[in-house]
C-alpha cells in the first residue's frame, strides 16, 4: 500500500515563502523591464536599437542623448511648465480637499451624509461628458490658450481626495473636538492645530496621486493650450517627435525618463508617509 507522504509545519512555511519570494521577484522583474528597457534604449545609438538581433545592454553610452534632447526641444521649458502647474493645482486640490473632508467627517448637520453620497457619485462620471459645457464655458470666459481652465477648477477640491482624507479623519479620535471645545477653540482651531498636524500621512498620500494625475495629463492641456511655450512636459512629449522625420526612439526614450524622474524621486522621499496614509485611510468605514 502506498503511504501518503506527509509535511511538517517548517516545510509548509519555507514553502510559503519560496512561493512569496517568487511571486514578489516575478512581480519587480514585471514592473521593472519597462524602465530598464528605457533607460537601455536612451544610452543607445539609432542603429544599435534596430541592429538584429537586439542587444539588451548599449556598446557604448551615448550620455550626449540627454544633452540632445534639450537643444532640439524646450524641454527645460516644460518642465518649469509642469512644476508649477503642477505644485499649485496640487496644493488647490489638496487643501480645499481636506476642508470639504473636515466638514463631513466632523460636523453634524443635516443632510450631510446624502451630499457626500451625492460628492462619491461624481466619481463615476467620465470626464469627457462635461468637456463640452466646459470647454463652452471657459471659451465665454475668453480663458482658453491660458492655465485657467486647468487650474481654477482645481480649487473647487476633487471628490476622491474629499473621500481619501475624510476616511483619515474618521479615525481620529472625536474626543479631542471635545477638548478643544473645553479650553475655547472653534472649528478652524481644531482643523488648523489639531488636525493637519495630525493628518500629514493623508496630505501625502493625496498629494501625491494628485501629483501623478497632473504630471500626467495630457487631455486637459491638449483641449486649452495651443502655444507651445505653455505646453507641460506631457504635452511636450507628445509633440516631441513633430520636428523630426522618423521618430528618434533613443532620444524618446531619454526624454520620457527626463519627464519621469521628477515623479520617481518624490515617490522615493515620500513612500513612507504614502504607504502610512493608504493603510489608514482604508482602514476607516
Amino acid at each position: 500500500m502506498k503511504r501518503k507522504k506527509s509535511y511538517n509545519h517548517g516545510d509548509l512555511r519555507l514553502m510559503d515563502k519560496t512561493i512569496i519570494y517568487i511571486l514578489l521577484y516575478g512581480g519587480v522583474l514585471l514592473f521593472a523591464f519597462p524602465l530598464f528597457w528605457m533607460l537601455s534604449t536612451s544610452l543607445k545609438t539609432i542603429g544599435e536599437i534596430h541592429r538584429v538581433p537586439m542587444t539588451w545592454f548599449p556598446a557604448h553610452l551615448q550620455w550626449i542623448n540627454f544633452k540632445q534632447i534639450f537643444i532640439d526641444a524646450p524641454m527645460a521649458r516644460f518642465l518649469w511648465n509642469s512644476v508649477w502647474y503642477s505644485a499649485v493645482t496640487v496644493g488647490a486640490v489638496v487643501f480645499s480637499s481636506s476642508m470639504a473632508a473636515f466638514a463631513f467627517a466632523r460636523l453634524r448637520a443635516r443632510g450631510s451624509m446624502l451630499l457626500f453620497g451625492l460628492v462619491l457619485s461624481t466619481m463615476m462620471i467620465p470626464s469627457q461628458v462635461t468637456l463640452i459645457p466646459q470647454y463652452l464655458l471657459f471659451t465665454k470666459l475668453h480663458w482658453t490658450g491660458t492655465y485657467l481652465p486647468l487650474v481654477i477648477p482645481a480649487f473647487t477640491a476633487s471628490s476622491f481626495t474629499i473621500f481619501l482624507m475624510r476616511q483619515f479623519y474618521l479615525g481620529i479620535t472625536k474626543e479631542l473636538d471635545e477638548a478643544v471645545k473645553i479650553d475655547g477653540g472653534s472649528h478652524f482651531t481644531m482643523y488648523f492645530r489639531i488636525l493637519i498636524p495630525l493628518s500629514m500621512p493623508a496630505f501625502a498620500t493625496a498629494a501625491i496621486l494628485e501629483l501623478i494625475s497632473r504630471w500626467n495629463d495630457l487631455f486637459g492641456p491638449l483641449i486649452y493650450l495651443n502655444d507651445m511655450t505653455k505646453y507641460p512636459i506631457s504635452l511636450g512629449l507628445a509633440n516631441f517627435t513633430a520636428a523630426y522625420g522618423a521618430t528618434p526612439w533613443h532620444l524618446l526614450m531619454a526624454a520620457s525618463l527626463v519627464a519621469i524622474l521628477p515623479l520617481l524621486f518624490i515617490f522615493f522621499f515620500a513612500q513612507k508617509y504614502f504607504i502610512q496614509g493608504i493603510v489608514v485611510s482604508g482602514s476607516k468605514g
